[in-house]
């Protein structure tokens, strides 16, 4: 029997003697395949003791003022032998009462992953202020510049928001891309284009505003096994700044043109309860939650022309919190104009000619106190004031926060791991570790032995397939020649419906979708209408199957730069002036163009490549990431185990979800996993290993081509690897991989042989697939 305490902010709880305390774990569960962000979470009681009673302030008595907060969570501890075993965030659910007497109080237990939607909230991705430090201003030099440029962190890609493109070298036209000469009408016209932002430097943007020195109860910090620059399946995906269908014009709808106020400093010595992050004031949630609370505050301009009016809008995230019109001299705005709640601020303003706000003429001064239980605690004051001028301008601002699809942060994130099947869990420094199932599961090589602890009166063995096929599809297809696709394939472009060898079995009720919430377009590639010849030109069309301009969903896309084209394009200046461009940057759904340098894609099935017109691009989202365990879901040799054991404290506290169990001489990886906390008592369900073990070497180029090795799962990380190790071409360890030399770039992932400090892998095998050499080496 184990002991188990119970610690919440701090303080040991008393708990009943028998109370039964069990948590159920899983990571990817056979029967919901793409529920991700969860941990464990447990409800239980705990008695009315005085101790008890302390701390929740007896919650029961509702004529008690300053009572315990139950509308927020708090942080807790689970102990086992007063070794820390859990931690989490509790929640008070209410309190039993026995004859009108208080008895119990009911709590639930929140693992730390579960934590992420909590912190996260309704949250958008306008509201990562941060990203407007890559903001620019919509003119036809910043878009020819990002169109041209090698992909960095924003980008002009060649995909137009109405005008259709063609290339026609016997003709002359808007839309047609072949240059004919500075003063032809062949072009696409700069304002045709919209810019792009990175993906990851989404994800860095939420790792920097949710921190712990921002106001928020803990850090979001996500491990670089997935997140890294090393990473091109992710690293080079793009989101399209693209918030509403056609031309890019301010949100407001007026002719003039708003900038956004992005030099705030901290000007107040104290430290600053709310944050700021690329001109964004965050105010989180605590600080207007009782007993906290915001008391005023003053937004104050003074122009350094009182003659020129100019307009002040206030934004909430992506909305418009306040605004006001033809405003002259200075002016003050507090609690009677508009009121603050918790959010993320962003100030602009708008004048019909430039108008200056000297250095400290912007000022935002914010107040509130922080409670405490019993009494107020403090007071504070937060003030910001411009670092240097401010001055309007008349041309239009392409401010990232205004421009960024609408879409939830924790959607987004959703959206990402249900593409690539990534799984997360924290570990005990906090960091968010985040790997692709396959990688999670052999990143493990401990094999647990449990056959003296099973209880052998009962168990099952039950069938493993829950679905007689699993859907694979984004819910955005509704572009134009996505919805041509459809109507002549009868199928969702990208999309796939799977089952072992395509059969169609009857015994499951029940088909399964993963549908990812990103706009999925199908591109094209052009030909010269006279003649026939293929272009060096890819193009995307955000139209409807009506040929009108079409907002949908976030659109993600890979950046490709064309260099010294063969076939360069006529780009419109504001001026009417066109000129010829060899550099620029196509959109596709597959890491490059030739299936030689690599064969990855965004599509879930295997298409014809809108580039080449071929079908090489064979490493699709479905094949990466999902098709080994999936195909093993589908095996007819697949059972689902549910058995019970009674485990040792020394299983319990070490035992992780991507470990495996082994009965006889069967090995099992873990479904699911419900145990009892106090007597160990652990119901499994387990599903028999049907596939040989491997772990991966991404990334490798051997013969001028990338591909992947795969090897023994028993030799651990990468960087295991060793002379006399054998490596193989699939995963099934049977197809022994081809002599050479291969070589790999380090990073800090451990599906790398090198670590992340500018070192190459160089790795020699014989025929028979064996290490002779290996090593890091600068390049």
């Amino acid at each position: 029997m184990q002991k188990l305490q119970l610690y919440i902010t701090g303080i040991r709880m008393d708990m009943f003697k028998d109370e039964t305390v069990s948590m159920t774990q899983s990571i990817q569960n056979v029967k919901d395949i793409a529920k991700i962000f969860t941990e464990f979470t447990k409800t239980f009681t705990l008695p009315a003791s005085p101790v008890n009673n302390k701390l929740f302030k007896h919650y029961y008595n509702f004529d008690i003022s300053n009572t315990f907060d139950a509308r927020n969570r708090v942080d807790a501890l689970i102990e086992l032998n007063n070794i820390p075993f859990k931690k989490g965030t509790i929640r008070l659910e209410g309190v039993e009462l026995k004859k009108n007497k208080v008895y119990a109080y009911k709590v639930t237990f929140f693992g730390q992953t579960v934590n992420l939607k909590t912190l996260l909230e309704d949250d958008e991705l306008a509201d990562l202020g941060g990203l407007d430090d890559h903001s620019l201003d919509y003119t036809d030099v910043n878009i020819r510049n990002k169109l041209t440029i090698s992909p960095s962190t924003i980008i002009a890609p060649l995909i137009t928001h109405t005008t259709q493109l063609y290339y026609d070298s016997g003709a002359t036209g808007i839309g047609n891309l072949h240059f004919v000469s500075s003063t032809s009408a062949n072009q696409v016209k700069w304002s045709d284009l919209k810019f792009a932002i990175r993906l990851n430097t989404i994800i860095e943007e939420i790792e920097d505003k949710y921190t712990i020195a921002n106001g928020y109860e803990s850090n979001i910090v996500f491990s670089d096994d997935f997140f890294n620059s090393g990473n091109k399946a992710f690293y080079n995906l793009y989101m399209w700044l693209h918030r509403k269908k056609g031309d890019v014009e301010p949100a407001q709808q007026t002719p003039l043109q708003y900038r956004q106020v992005t030099n705030f400093a901290e000007y107040s010595t104290d430290a600053f309860e709310t944050s700021l992050m690329g001109g964004a004031i965050t105010v989180v949630g605590d600080l207007v939650t009782y007993p906290n609370s915001i008391i005023n505050h003053s937004l104050s301009f003074i122009p350094a022309d009182n003659s020129i009016a100019y307009n002040v809008i206030v934004y909430r995230g992506s909305t418009i919190h306040f605004q006001e019109t033809n405003v002259t001299g200075q002016k003050i705005y507090t609690n009677s104009n508009f009121t603050i709640t918790a959010g993320t601020y962003t100030i602009f303003i708008a004048s019909a000619t430039t108008l200056t706000f000297n250095s400290g003429n912007i000022r935002w001064e914010i107040n509130g106190y922080l409670g405490a239980p019993d009494a107020i605690v403090q007071g504070w004051t937060d003030e910001y004031r411009t670092s240097g001028n401010f001055v309007t301008s008349t041309v239009f601002e392409f401010a990232i926060t205004q421009q960024i699809p609408k879409m939830k942060i924790i959607d987004f994130l959703t959206a990402i791991f249900k593409m690539f099947n990534l799984t997360a869990f924290v570990d005990d420094s906090g960091t968010i570790v985040v790997k692709t199932l396959d990688s999670y599961y052999t990143s493990s090589s401990k094999v647990w032995e449990i056959d003296e602890y099973i209880d052998t009166s009962k168990s099952q063995v039950n069938v493993a397939l829950p679905f007689k096929e699993i859907g694979f599809q984004y819910k955005g297809l509704k572009t134009f020649l996505a919805v041509q696709y459809n109507q002549l394939e009868n199928s969702g472009w990208g999309s796939l419906a799977y089952s072992l060898q395509q059969a169609k079995y009857t015994a499951p009720g029940d088909s399964y979708k993963v549908e990812i919430p990103f706009e999925h377009m199908q591109y094209e590639r052009l030909t010269n209408q006279t003649g026939g010849a293929s272009t060096d030109i890819q193009w995307g069309w955000s139209v409807n199957d009506n040929k009108e301009s079409f907002h949908g969903l976030p659109l993600i896309f890979y950046a490709i730069r064309q260099t010294n084209s063969s076939t360069p394009i006529s780009f419109g200046y504001d001026n009417g002036t066109k000129v010829s461009l060899n550099y620029f940057i196509i959109p596709s759904n597959s890491l490059e163009i030739s299936s030689t340098d690599s064969k990855q894609n965004i599509n879930f099935q295997v298409e014809t490549n809108e580039y080449t017109g071929n079908t090489n691009f064979t490493d699709t989202l479905f094949s990466e990431y999902y098709e080994n365990y999936i195909s093993d879901v589908f095996s007819n040799a697949r059972r689902l185990t549910k058995l019970t054991a009674y485990l040792p404290l020394k299983i319990i506290y070490n035992l992780e979800l991507n470990d495996r169990v082994s009965i006889g001489n069967q090995q099992y990886i873990i479904n699911s996993l419900k145990t009892d906390l106090i007597n160990g008592k652990s119901d499994f369900e387990l599903l028999n290993v049907v596939s040989n073990l491997y772990k991966i070497l991404p990334d490798v180029l051997f013969s001028g081509s990338y591909g992947r090795l795969y090897y023994n799962f028993s030799i651990g990380n990468a960087s295991n690897l060793a002379i006399g190790d054998i490596l193989y071409n699939n995963s099934g360890l049977s197809v022994i991989a081809s002599s050479g030399t291969y070589t790999q770039v380090g990073t800090n992932s451990d599906q790398t042989h090198c670590p992340s400090n500018g070192t190459i892998m160089s790795m020699t095998l014989n025929s028979s697939g064996v290490i002779t050499a290996i090593s890091c080496e600068s390049p």
